[in-house]
């Protein structure tokens, strides 16, 4: 998977960065073998991935299960690897909101 890795979540168009940030740095993290997890505000997801291409970008789709501030939840979503090097994705909550996100890869150096 090409954009196997952690991303820190830059940007979300329902969220401003200090709700991003609540509990922890917002992150979202795609493993070689399609699994993967995010955490933001107080939301945290265990996802199930499978590799994609959507207008000739490597990316991946995934559905998600978690909770949200205690309370069980799921989803869906999508994210694509940009030109530039960024993600860019969509998250959505079952039965509930929706929201694009933007981030960037973590640099790498002294984590293990």
């Amino acid at each position: 998977m090409r954009i196997a890795d952690r991303w820190r979540i830059t940007e979300a168009e329902l969220w401003d960065c200090d709700a991003l940030n609540l509990v922890a740095p917002a992150f979202i993290e795609f493993a070689q073998d399609g699994s993967g997890s995010f955490g933001f505000i107080a939301v945290q997801g265990e996802m199930d991935c499978h590799e994609m291409e959507r207008d000739g970008r490597a990316g991946v789709e995934f559905s998600w299960e978690g909770n949200d501030e205690c309370d069980p939840a799921s989803g869906r979503g999508w994210a694509v690897l940009e030109k530039d090097g960024s993600l860019c994705g969509r998250i959505f909550f079952h039965l509930g909101d929706d929201s694009g996100f933007t981030a960037v890869r973590e640099a790498t150096e002294g984590r293990f």
